[in-house]
């Protein structure tokens, strides 16, 4: 049995922001073929690179080298029901998972945004949604088992390699081929989502009494204006119940919407006044709806996008969201598409996690690609960078970002530890590419 690989492969990421041109591309289906293209890569000195859904807005994932496609290694290999836990292969997207999971009556106490993402790449770069009784992701996995550049294969648990374990659990893909994963889940649950307007006022005044009231809090705010849309996701025994609507969420939320930020790039001042538009259109009236907890944890990014997200311990919330309203006030020529969506996370002690030892807001911001269209965004996403440093920021592992090793340094207490582990398992660098040398050298 020999894996075969093609030439001529072109790679782009979900929101056709970066892209690469591997050398060979692999599609293995078992780890033997794993193993032999670790073997040709260390024959021919080559660099190695697995991903999965490609939906990271970084270069994370691209290579000049061999890139592996974990897509054809997508089982679900035990079900352990009495454990709640669930053990697949690394290449399984998190969409296939959540429908196979309800099939067993479990599901994943919590989902990032979107799920054509698959297990290993949710735990390469630290996905997180919102909750402050929640993790990022990757906190929800009891065991990995990893193929080094040696091509031997490590089982790590919080039991067994627990050092290993700890960095595996945001690998940002350079220790490794992380070939499967263990979630341990929770019974299926309904969640009923209520979307609600405020002012970025307000929502600041009580953040602790929102964190409490709802158990998957987050909200958006709308640059340059004080609106704000707050949404709750909580348990609930209701039955399904939606409120989509093909003409407000398709005609006007993305046609109408794509075509004014097109128009936009000629008038930038537009979009002060089409977040408020929108907003008064589509956000500010009472919503409610409710499905199984994947359906609601789950949304739809419509819009090829550019996103930066930064986690920022909890305390500096208010301090970073006026400092970026102040900026935008103080630059008028400065523009920042709608929202900004803000989101909370517990900490935990994963040695690359954001939120290591720090519960955690996340601020994300955004600038869309109207019909592919790039826009200005270099003043926001310096301004915002500036503004995350001062507060204690940290990167989300999967979006641009122009932080170096000194950044990390000073970011991560157990960076130098990480490092350390990396070199161990990894000593010629075969699993670097040019995002990751900038984290490392």
């Amino acid at each position: 049995m020999m894996v075969h690989g093609h030439k001529g492969f072109k790679f782009q990421n979900w929101a056709k922001t970066y892209g690469c041109h591997p050398e060979m591309y692999f599609q293995p289906t078992c780890v033997e073929e794993v193993k032999q293209v670790l073997d040709l890569a260390r024959q021919q000195n080559k660099r190695v690179k697995a991903i999965g859904g490609g939906h990271s807005p970084s270069d994370i994932a691209c290579t000049d080298g061999f890139m592996i496609h974990m897509g054809k290694m997508n089982r679900i290999l035990k079900v352990d029901k009495e454990k709640r836990q669930v053990t697949v292969e690394a290449g399984i997207l998190l969409r296939d998972l959540n429908v196979e999971l309800s099939k067993h009556g479990l599901a994943l106490a919590n989902l990032g945004a979107v799920s054509d993402v698959t297990a290993a790449g949710v735990i390469g770069t630290g996905t997180h949604n919102t909750g402050i009784k929640h993790g990022i992701l990757p906190t929800q996995v009891v065991a990995l088992s990893l193929l080094t550049a040696a091509g031997t294969v490590i089982e790590c648990s919080e039991t067994s390699n627990a050092d290993l374990f700890k960095a595996s659990l945001v690998h940002l893909g350079c220790l490794g081929i992380v070939l499967t994963v263990t979630f341990q889940c929770v019974p299926q649950f309904h969640l009923q989502e209520t979307s609600f307007p405020s002012t970025l006022k307000e929502v600041l005044d009580n953040l602790d009494s929102h964190l409490k009231k709802s158990e998957y809090f987050r909200f958006l705010w709308f640059p340059h204006s004080d609106n704000v849309s707050v949404i709750y996701q909580d348990h609930t025994n209701k039955p399904p119940a939606s409120a989509a609507n093909w003409f407000w969420d398709y005609a006007v939320g993305f046609y109408l919407l794509e075509f004014l930020l097109w128009v936009s790039t000629f008038l930038p001042r537009l979009v002060h006044w089409i977040n408020r538009f929108f907003f008064w259109l589509l956000f500010s009236n009472k919503v409610e709806s409710s499905d199984i907890s994947y359906k609601i944890l789950n949304y739809e990014c419509r819009f090829k996008q550019y996103v930066q997200d930064w986690a920022i311990p909890i305390e500096n919330t208010a301090e970073a969201m006026l400092d970026l309203k102040t900026m935008l006030e103080k630059n008028p020529k400065v523009v920042a598409h709608f929202p900004v969506e803000v989101r909370f996370v517990k900490g935990d002690d994963i040695l690359l996690s954001p939120c290591f030892q720090k519960d955690s807001c996340y601020m994300n911001i955004i600038m869309y690609r109207p019909y592919g269209k790039d826009v200005p965004r270099l003043d926001y996403w310096l301004a915002y960078e500036r503004i995350m440093k001062k507060v204690g920021g940290r990167p989300h592992w999967a979006k641009a970002h122009t932080c170096t090793r000194k950044d990390f340094e000073e970011m991560y207490p157990s960076f130098q530890k990480f490092c350390a582990i990396r070199e161990k398992l990894d000593p010629t660098g075969m699993f670097l590419n040019a995002y990751l040398e900038k984290v490392f050298y």
